[in-house]
């Protein structure tokens, strides 16, 4: 198995109702899911390859629970990769080189009965997990943005966060309010719906912090 590690920083917002179902093994909030994901990477090796500073987007759906299968996905590559750094990208985030079970990369190939042709643009992604606030932006195709959720009788901003010990994605990430529209392959609207916003460092063999 080819070592590899990748440190960063990740936007996920799906359909569902804030805190998201599918953190605790609970059906999805309306019995499907569909999502956009934006990786900005800070540190990253796939064996020799360096992966610093590249970007990754992905808009994936299910026609049920994501762990009942039926799924598809759309993976944009940061257009500054080259030919090494794209074969690294796509062998990860296919499950590939991975100990089974041990990254929600691998655990969603195993869910997926349609992985749309990748395409290469250049990705705007800022995000600020503290703050629960973020960006993404892949022109023609792809914008998605998170905030803090607002309290609804004083309009504050509410903080609150999934600790996960055992998790295969995350430790600990910040809770927000997501939206979303993706064209192509695989279309989808989405406004004040679940977010997480997280740090995140995962390798072959899982989480390591």
């Amino acid at each position: 198995m080819i070592a590899w590690s990748i440190k960063g920083r990740e936007l996920v917002t799906c359909n569902c109702a804030y805190g998201c179902p599918c953190q605790f093994n609970a059906p999805p909030t309306h019995g499907h899911c569909e999502a956009v994901a934006g990786l900005d990477i800070q540190e990253g090796r796939f064996g020799e390859v360096r992966l610093d500073g590249l970007k990754v987007v992905s808009v994936m759906r299910w026609p049920g629970a994501i762990h009942e299968g039926r799924g598809e996905a759309f993976i944009i590559i940061d257009e500054r990769a080259d030919e090494a750094q794209r074969t690294a990208l796509l062998t990860v985030l296919s499950g590939k080189e991975t100990k089974p079970g041990a990254t929600i990369w691998n655990v969603f190939a195993a869910t997926l009965d349609r992985v749309h042709d990748p395409v290469f643009k250049p990705i705007a992604i800022a995000i600020d997990v503290d703050a629960r606030r973020a960006r993404i932006a892949v022109d023609g195709l792809v914008e998605a943005s998170a905030e803090p959720i607002k309290n609804p009788v004083t309009g504050a901003e509410h903080r609150v966060r999934i600790d996960m010990p055992d998790g295969f994605e995350y430790r600990l990430a910040e809770m927000g309010s997501g939206s979303a529209r993706a064209e192509g392959p695989i279309p989808l609207g989405l406004s004040g719906t679940y977010a997480q916003l997280a740090n995140i460092h995962l390798t072959q063999d899982g989480v390591a912090g």
